[in-house]
């Protein structure tokens, strides 16, 4: 079963240590570096959400969502609206649906409102992720033409 849980002192080091394989390196941070980003979005006015993505009792991996992410290059549907900036499964336990159960897990979280109401979610992601890209349409994600910081953005209206 997966859950999402925060990111605490005793699982940390192992959420900091879950790595994509080499060829998807290219398409996320380092979950150490989110974690750090999630600093300074909170300093900047942001409501940055990490979480840890478990499988029963293990780790697989990492989801970063935000809400009013400020000091970036942003699409124009950013303003009070959620956004799902990072998402990785560690690269042992990949293929085996937890992206799919973990995205369930993370829209349910989204449509709590937990920083605010909104009326979507968006997605960044790189063109040539073509996994991730299927991923997010068969929740109902579809582009919106946009492309910032060299990354589609792909919306879901809640």
């Amino acid at each position: 079963m997966i859950t999402l849980r925060k990111i605490t002192l005793e699982n940390r080091r192992a959420i900091f240590n879950l790595e994509v394989s080499e060829d998807q390196r290219r398409f996320v941070a380092s979950n150490l570096s989110s974690v750090a980003s999630c600093y300074v979005l909170t300093t900047n006015g942001g409501h940055p959400f990490p979480f840890a993505i478990y499988a029963d009792e293990q780790p697989v991996g990492f989801v970063m969502i935000t809400y009013r992410i400020t000091g970036y290059e942003l699409p124009a549907i950013a303003e009070d609206s959620y956004c799902i900036l990072r998402l990785m499964i560690d690269k042992h336990h990949q293929n085996r649906g937890y992206g799919r159960e973990a995205m369930k897990k993370i829209l349910q979280f989204i449509r709590t409102s937990p920083a605010g109401p909104a009326y979507c979610c968006w997605i960044p992601y790189k063109p040539e992720n073509v996994a991730a890209k299927r991923l997010y349409e068969s929740f109902g994600f579809r582009d919106s033409g946009e492309i910032v910081e060299n990354e589609s953005v792909t919306v879901l209206r809640l």
